[in-house]
């Protein structure tokens, strides 16, 4: 049975803690980046004529609905012949945060904000990145704009970057508009304050799902994860849900997939590098190969986006219930994302996932640390002035990036594990549906559906199956090490 340490949400904090330092993470800001925080007097200016005025056009931020970092506003403009001018602002945080100092070392070392529900950890002070290099409403701000010509087929007919003065106009929530969009309820407050804005989110939503369907042609993979995220009453945990891939998350998603190309494709234009993210065309193929095979699917023998994305629709359809699982399975045999430097002139590895050659990232400097050596990049081109990184630096970089990004991962995993043992510590005992989502020789595991958790299975359980339904009992949790114990049946072991 649980120690009874764990019972709040300070506790969960104090494992996210451990767990951030246990994966090589700084949980805390140094004195030297409180030292240097306390100099800055604002946020950051620049006069230079290269600094274009973008003020007047309709901004907005969609985001979370707890998001005070915002890194991203979109504005559109219809032209003839179904082209839509698409404008993503994205925050000059190197403005404020500049290489070589304090912050950008904190922000060097963890190269990610870490999100757990418990506790937040961002990259950069929270007085940075929710204020001063914040795109928040009613305040001009610095910004680097992606301006993106969307041609009548979802094409990116042409595209320019520069730097610019915006202004958000709105702050809206992804669940608000996109229950608003659904018609499912009335405009958000903020969006129907503004004239117009109605009129450009719908503009907006058409062009991102004609380029998310122009994506999904060409090989783009559609996944379903289980990701469920703690909802808190003050210290205590009350529920557990699921969060659900909306139409305006879809948006803001597939309006900076394309901001991204763009961004990549300047740097490659300028002769500059870039560091690109990449997903390899996957090594063990033949045995996601096997995997579709055991669903009466026969896949290429080669790598094929488009083979694999139109088996994954077809599972989706047919069976919405385990598909988050098979989602999972191919995830994991695809192999991880990573970040590499590469040259213009040589061939891209591409991101086999999302089915583009040209990718980098570069729409959120204030969590991701390799958004915001590219935006120093871009900057250093723009002006003429040196390259911000040598290839040197940046080949260690792309490494050290990518680690740190798969050690958040596992901090942020490992304290949902420890969240869903705490709700359901107090209900040891009772019997929930669940299904199979892994048979090994060293345990078999299953998903429970209320709450969602993922648990053992600890009793003897000959013949099971992956994607098999059961019914099954909560005997034991342990919220330190994110273990929940179920056994199969109705048996009163445990009650």
């Amino acid at each position: 049975m649980n120690p009874p340490l764990y019972k709040t949400r300070t506790d969960l904090e104090r494992i996210a803690c451990e767990a951030m330092r246990e994966r090589g993470l700084e949980s805390e800001f140094s004195t030297a980046v409180v030292r240097q925080l306390a100099g800055i007097t604002g946020a950051g200016s620049d006069g230079s004529s290269l600094v274009q005025d973008r003020t007047h056009l309709l901004w907005c931020s969609i985001d979370n609905d707890d998001s005070l970092d915002l890194d991203q506003l979109t504005a559109c403009e219809v032209l003839d012949g179904g082209q839509v001018r698409i404008f993503v602002a994205i925050a000059d945080v190197d403005a404020l945060v500049r290489k070589g100092s304090a912050i950008d070392e904190h922000a060097r070392t963890n190269t990610t904000s870490v999100y757990t529900s418990a506790r937040i950890f961002p990259m950069l002070p929270e007085r940075l990145s929710t204020d001063l290099t914040s795109l928040n409403p009613d305040v001009d701000r610095l910004a680097v704009v992606v301006e993106m010509v969307i041609l009548a087929d979802a094409a990116i007919g042409s595209s320019t970057v520069y730097r610019a003065r915006v202004r958000n106009q709105a702050k809206l929530a992804y669940d608000a508009v996109s229950a608003w969009m659904d018609g499912k309820a009335a405009p958000p407050a903020a969006l129907a304050a503004l004239s117009g804005l109605d009129a450009q989110i719908r503009v907006q939503d058409g062009v991102a799902q004609r380029l998310r369907a122009r994506r999904h042609a060409q090989g783009a993979l559609e996944f379903e994860t289980f990701q469920p995220r703690a909802v808190f009453d003050g210290e205590r945990v009350v529920d557990i849900r699921q969060q659900d891939h909306n139409r305006a998350r879809q948006l803001i998603e597939e309006l900076m997939i394309a901001a991204n190309t763009c961004t990549a494709h300047f740097l490659a234009n300028h002769g500059g590098m870039s560091l690109r993210r990449v997903v390899r065309s996957p090594e063990r193929w033949l045995q996601i190969v096997a995997e579709a095979k055991k669903y009466g699917e026969t896949l290429p023998q080669t790598p094929d986006p488009l083979a694999l994305e139109a088996f994954l629709a077809r599972r989706h359809q047919a069976d919405p219930l385990r598909f988050p699982d098979l989602s999972l399975v191919i995830v994991k045999l695809m192999g991880s994302g990573e970040y590499v430097v590469e040259q213009a002139g040589v061939a891209p590895v591409g991101h086999f996932g999302l089915a583009v050659r040209d990718y980098t990232h570069s729409t959120a400097p204030n969590r991701r640390y390799p958004d915001l050596i590219t935006q120093r990049m871009i900057k250093g081109l723009l002006t003429g002035a040196p390259a911000a990184y040598s290839p040197a630096e940046l080949g260690a970089l792309s490494v050290h990036c990518t680690h740190q990004e798969d050690a958040a991962k596992k901090v942020e995993r490992r304290v949902r594990k420890s969240e869903a043992a705490l709700l359901l510590e107090s209900r040891i005992g009772q019997r929930f549906d669940a299904i199979v989502t892994g048979v090994t020789g060293t345990g078999n595991w299953v998903r429970i559906f209320t709450p969602p958790a993922e648990g053992r299975l600890v009793s003897d359980a000959p013949g099971l199956a992956v994607g098999q339904l059961v019914r099954v009992q909560l005997v034991d949790t342990n919220v330190q090490r994110g273990f929940i114990d179920f056994v199969l049946g109705d048996t009163d072991h445990g009650a």
